[in-house]
């Protein structure tokens, strides 16, 4: 996270240096991405960055943040998101928040798209700790007795996750038909395949 003299920061200041970070973090993947490139960009010399942020990673992480705590104002304002909904049923309404957010910046989708075929160590670890939200939804469907207690949840988690990205990338923009491939495969996951 941003060291105490980027906080000192104006306003302005901190906007370009972030703005300059989505640019170059929605252009290449995190391992490929220059610090380079985003000082250019933001108009600021290198030593500077290293005053306000430890490396890359740093940086990634502020601009990372960020975007989440605006992706959830979105979320959290949509009318249709229900606090008592399923894992199953937050998911498809997350969808459909994820979906006008990416109306509104495409380039925090396109973050999140290098995001998953970037194989690094860091970017593996932030996708792994950002999966840790959706098997604590599982774990309070247990609870609520929605889910089958003996029911591996990271395994769950693993098959959503999947789901989520393969099918994203299979549709890309198209919401429809994003959605209704999602509610089927959901629908597969609640009940299962079997006749017996």
């Amino acid at each position: 996270m941003p060291k105490d003299t980027f906080h000192n920061l104006s306003e302005d200041k901190k906007r370009k240096i972030f703005d300059a970070a989505v640019q170059e973090f929605s252009s290449r993947r995190f391992s490929e991405a220059s610090i380079n490139q985003i000082v250019k960009t933001a108009g600021i010399p290198r030593g500077s960055f290293y005053q306000y942020f430890h490396g890359k990673e740093d940086l990634f992480l502020y601009m990372f943040e960020e975007i989440l705590r605006k992706k959830r104002e979105v979320i959290r304002s949509t009318e249709s998101l229900d606090p008592e909904a399923d894992v199953f049923e937050a998911c498809i309404q997350s969808v459909k928040a994820s979906y006008e957010w990416a109306r509104v910046k495409p380039e925090y989708s396109r973050i999140s798209m290098l995001m998953e075929i970037d194989n690094s160590e860091f970017i593996t670890k932030l996708r792994t700790d950002s999966a840790q939200g959706l098997i604590a939804m599982i774990e309070r469907d247990k609870e609520r007795g929605r889910i089958k207690p003996d029911i591996d949840s990271e395994l769950v988690a693993d098959m959503i996750y999947t789901l989520l990205i393969k099918e994203y990338f299979w549709a890309g923009l198209d919401e429809e038909t994003f959605l209704k491939k999602l509610g089927n495969c959901i629908k597969i996951i609640k009940e299962g395949i079997s006749n017996q």
